[in-house]
């Protein structure tokens, strides 16, 4: 890794290994299989990611561009930001065409309407109602746009990231013996702290979905996870993720979603002999019991021609499948789980088979909530 950067006087002097943290954290997400990829171009593709408030450092961008050969936007709202990021940019040529620095309008962003991304109109419909997030008025958010007005409308990123500004008010900064990178009101402060700013994004996300594989954003406070997690759940995300960043006596917490589908998993052969094999289900939404469940997995065998037998009482599935079957099973696609499983189904055994060409295995539902 290797790149400058110039930091003006009284502008935020973040530290560096916790942000290398954030941004590992974020290739792990990227390479894993949790999700599908349908915003990929192909193993050359460059990861594109939105830098939210890179701030006058660019700090995000300089890392991820240095370091893995990604592509950045970042945006900020202060001319004085804006110029030193731009600075910062320019002082680290062989990274330099990997990052772009957008301007964000600074005027008050109260409610949904149109704005305005690099000339273009972008029509931003207000959050249907089975949508809304139930703020307290005293923490709603009041500033700049965010995500929307910002992201054209055919603009796709891999991932966002964001610093969010952790505190309410200056006074509330200055009493917390932690803050001591220094840093301006526009970097630490904004009304309502940062669930406001959060939920903000979340609302944002809401809107734009699958522009996105992944949201994220850092965490000051491990008491705002549990409030934010529930407004994720509360708008149907399809996955969530969260983690710990631990540097020295500073702790941060990560929180990701996504509005991609999950992605369907094969069992590698390696796993295949193991006697019990688990996994989680993620994405579930809160309407579903564990007899619902129950129900769906006993309901996708049958219909594939297996043998099934289930006890509710111990929320288990006996499933006796041939191999055909078993192929029937990986070719068919997985239902929508937002729609409710037709349970009225005919149970067919297999037949003309010997019993050692057939693969049985007891299926364990287990309910965990958040």
């Amino acid at each position: 890794m290797q790149y400058r950067r110039w930091i003006p006087d009284g502008q935020l002097c973040p530290t560096v290994p916790n942000r290398s943290n954030y941004i590992h954290w974020i290739e792990d997400l990227l390479s894993s299989d949790i999700i599908t990829n349908s915003n990929a171009d192909g193993d050359d593709k460059v990861i594109k990611g939105f830098d939210i408030g890179t701030g006058a450092n660019c700090i995000y961008p300089l890392l991820g561009s240095s370091l893995l050969g990604w592509s950045f936007v970042g945006s900020d709202v202060t001319e004085v930001a804006l110029e030193w990021a731009k600075r910062n940019v320019k002082s680290n040529p062989h990274i330099s065409e990997l990052i772009e620095i957008r301007k964000v309008g600074s005027g008050e962003k109260t409610s949904y309407g149109k704005e305005s991304c690099n000339g273009q109109s972008i029509d931003m419909a207000a959050p249907s109602s089975t949508h809304k997030l139930h703020s307290d008025v005293n923490k709603s958010y009041h500033g700049p746009p965010i995500l929307l007005g910002v992201v054209g409308g055919d603009e796709k990123f891999d991932f966002c990231m964001c610093n969010p500004p952790f505190f309410g008010t200056m006074e509330e900064a200055g009493l917390n013996p932690r803050t001591s990178c220094g840093g301006t009101p526009e970097e630490m402060v904004c009304p309502g702290g940062e669930e406001a700013f959060i939920v903000r994004i979340i609302e944002d996300s809401v809107q734009l979905k699958q522009s996105f594989r992944w949201y994220t954003s850092m965490v000051g406070r491990k008491s705002n996870l549990k409030i934010l997690i529930a407004k994720l759940r509360e708008v149907g995300v399809t996955i969530v993720k969260t983690t710990e960043f631990v540097q020295g006596q500073t702790c941060r917490w990560g929180l990701a979603w996504s509005f991609m589908l999950p992605a369907r998993k094969i069992i590698s052969s390696h796993v295949a002999e193991k006697s019990s094999l688990s996994f989680t289900l993620e994405g579930l939404q809160r309407q579903y019991s564990a007899l619902y469940v129950l129900q769906y997995i006993e309901a996708f065998f049958c219909s594939a021609g297996s043998s099934c037998k289930s006890n509710v009482s111990a929320f288990t599935v006996d499933v006796t499948a041939s191999n055909n079957h078993c192929d029937a099973i990986l070719k068919n696609g997985l239902r929508n789980i937002n729609e409710p499983a037709p349970f009225q189904y005919k149970q067919v055994t297999s037949s003309g088979l010997s019993p050692t060409n057939d693969l049985s295995f007891r299926i364990l539902v287990i309910f965990t909530g958040l």
